[in-house]
């Protein structure tokens, strides 16, 4: 029983490798819908890997401490397959470390974070995928944590009157989920106001908005996701539209214009850090 175990262990080992190998091999990008997870896996390993530099002396170094993987997952059914696939064994992560330290990296900690879209992005370099690269630096003496960031309702009714997230992405709109014409789910917004809120509701969209957490500045960026109504921030008492593509990065005491609906913004310093 042992050999037979250890025999099928091989073969399916042998077929990763054949995977991995036809990734890298490839000469053309390949179509997302003729990917299965697992060959995603081994690309996104392929595309970090591409990444390693020359530090000199025959050194080699990988020369970022975080990664962000956005994976396009239209359905409920994909993203619980690139889910399982991600989560291995081996996990992603584990198979990005075992990549660079193949390719001579000291690798101490390579925190991977796996987020999902329903579709991919127009700046997305692969098909299917998108790596985002981070290097932080240590915090300075006297730091401590991450800011919190509370978003308070104050015009228009959201299922509750305020929220508080640390470090994540943060989803507005409509509506708890949003579903496409054959009731796929595409988004699930963590600030959701009511389907049956009055004008003001109705005129925030359903993708209105997302606010991003940056963990090497450790502040938080809005960007406008398409929204018919537009978003802006009131800063001051003056309205600052958000820039397409780069956002605008928030502070404590602005105030979110989604559409007619209104969300206060503060941002909390995390305790024994200096203001």
């Amino acid at each position: 029983m042992k050999a037979r175990l250890a025999d099928w262990l091989g073969k399916a080992r042998q077929l990763e490798s054949v995977i991995e190998t036809r990734v890298e091999a490839a000469s053309r990008p390949w179509s997302s819908t003729s990917r299965q997870p697992l060959e995603i896996v081994h690309a996104i390993v392929h595309r970090a890997g591409l990444e390693v530099q020359p530090a000199g002396r025959g050194q080699q170094v990988f020369p970022y401490t975080q990664l962000r993987v956005w994976l396009a997952a239209p359905t409920a059914r994909e993203r619980a397959r690139l889910s399982a696939a991600c989560d291995g064994p081996p996990s992603l992560q584990e198979r990005i470390v075992e990549r660079l330290t193949a390719a001579g990296c000291a690798i101490q900690s390579l925190p991977v974070k796996v987020s999902f879209v329903a579709e991919p992005k127009a700046d997305w370099l692969e098909p299917g995928f998108h790596i985002e690269y981070a290097r932080t630096t240590p915090a300075p003496a006297g730091s401590a944590g991450t800011r919190r960031l509370e978003l308070i309702i104050t015009h228009g009714t959201a299922e509750r009157s305020s929220y508080t997230f640390t470090g994540t992405t943060v989803l507005l709109g409509r509506g708890s989920e949003v579903r496409d014409s054959r009731e796929r789910l595409i988004r699930t917004n963590q600030v959701a106001f009511v389907e049956r809120g009055g004008d003001v509701n109705r005129s925030v969209s359903r993708q209105h908005a997302r606010i991003d957490h940056e963990p090497v500045s450790d502040t938080f960026r809005l960007h406008d996701e398409g929204a018919s109504h537009g978003t802006s921030v009131i800063r001051d008492g003056r309205g600052l539209p958000v820039p397409r593509g780069r956002g605008l990065r928030l502070r404590s005491g602005d105030i979110l214009v989604l559409g007619e609906a209104r969300v206060r913004v503060k941002i909390h310093e995390p305790p024994g850090r200096s203001v």
